[in-house]
């Protein structure tokens, strides 16, 4: 593969970030993570890619609770838009809410984790869910615009 997967990461707290890219590092996952810290900069940051006409990320990790758009209009979004239809979307929230796992799955979620408490066990979560979506996992092939 000649250019690097990218991992969009929709996330508020500056904490989770920062654990989550290192928990990533840890396990020799080196793919670039772009943040986006609400659901706005996250569209406008897969609007930019297509316009751009350059490959989407191979794995969106999304937090439900977030700022300006919450995760679930994004994932709303992603799923009626041809051009993001077919992103790999692994929903990764603190919300043990009942009804947030529903709807990330009928609004086509490929997975929901939901964030451990304890720091270690954090680490190994991230580190599993990123072995399994970027080397292990074979992703749909994503239509690119021509220009």
């Amino acid at each position: 593969m000649s250019e690097q997967q990218v991992i969009l990461f929709v996330e508020d707290d500056p904490d989770d970030v920062k654990l989550t890219i290192r928990a990533l590092k840890k396990a020799n996952i080196l793919n670039e993570v772009v943040v986006a810290c609400n659901g706005v900069e996250a569209l406008e940051y897969l609007d930019s890619i297509y316009s751009e006409n350059t490959a989407f990320p191979a794995l969106v990790l999304l937090d439900l609770k977030l700022p300006k758009i919450d995760g679930l209009e994004v994932l709303r979004r992603l799923r009626a838009d041809e051009r993001t239809r077919l992103l790999q979307v692994v929903v990764l929230t603190s919300s043990k809410e009942e009804r947030d796992i529903i709807e990330s799955y009928n609004l086509g979620a490929n997975s929901y984790i939901r964030k451990p408490v304890d720091f270690d066990q954090f680490t190994k979560s991230v580190q599993e869910l990123g072995l399994y979506w970027l080397v292990l996992n074979v992703a749909p092939p994503i239509k690119r615009k021509v220009k």
